[in-house]
């Protein structure tokens, strides 16, 4: 049976950067962003039930969607964000159950990239959930120079997520990424040593 572990963190807490490695070493990860940004593509699933919200006005002139008109829209108040995580939940949800159970058929250990792991009940899903963390100021400077946010669309990015800091008790591992790449790096490398070597046990 395969062993399942869950990735998930807040915004710019680096959760690519760990994710980048794992497959660098050989493990397949489901990324639950990237999966809604295929269900977002013109004609997908999300993409009708967004259009059938929202109307056409969050197109672009090719007929895809203008995503920061669509983020900025979700995010201008707790009502769309609300309305939003209802309509698209469920949709996202059936496909990553469909993927786990695929990759569950070939793969001795993998990973799956949830942001919302917490959030949205996914904890059940996983035999361990690792939590990459970061100090609020860190994800505020980090949002800031990445994503060209003023410090007030930063902090509003933050607070429709469940702090860092209340999500450490309920991980079974926790990633620290306030230092450089190496700690980072090193911190995971040390996991994943123990990692196979309790697959190499029976464990």
């Amino acid at each position: 049976m395969a062993k399942i572990i869950g990735i998930t963190g807040g915004i710019a807490s680096g959760k690519s950067v760990v994710t980048d490695f794992l497959r660098s070493q050989g493990y397949q990860v489901i990324d639950a962003d990237q999966v809604v940004h295929e269900l977002q593509t013109k004609g997908g699933k999300l993409y009708q039930a967004l259009i059938s919200w929202l109307g056409s006005a969050i197109l672009n002139e090719a007929g895809e969607l203008d995503r920061p008109k669509l983020s900025q829209l979700i995010f201008s108040s707790q009502e769309n964000l609300a309305k939003s995580s209802q309509l698209q939940n469920d949709i996202i949800r059936q496909e990553l159950t469909n993927r786990r159970d695929q990759l569950a058929k070939t793969e001795e250990t993998f990973f799956m990239d949830i942001p919302l792991l917490f959030e949205q009940d996914y904890a059940d899903w996983f035999d361990e959930v690792w939590l990459v963390y970061v100090n609020p100021e860190t994800q505020i400077k980090r949002l800031k120079a990445r994503n060209g946010y003023s410090q007030e669309e930063a902090q509003q990015r933050l607070a429709s997520q469940m702090k860092l800091e209340d999500k450490v008790p309920y991980a079974d591992f926790v990633i620290k990424n306030d230092g450089n790449l190496e700690e980072l790096i090193e911190q995971i490398d040390k996991k994943l040593r123990r990692l196979r070597n309790d697959e190499s046990n029976g464990l």
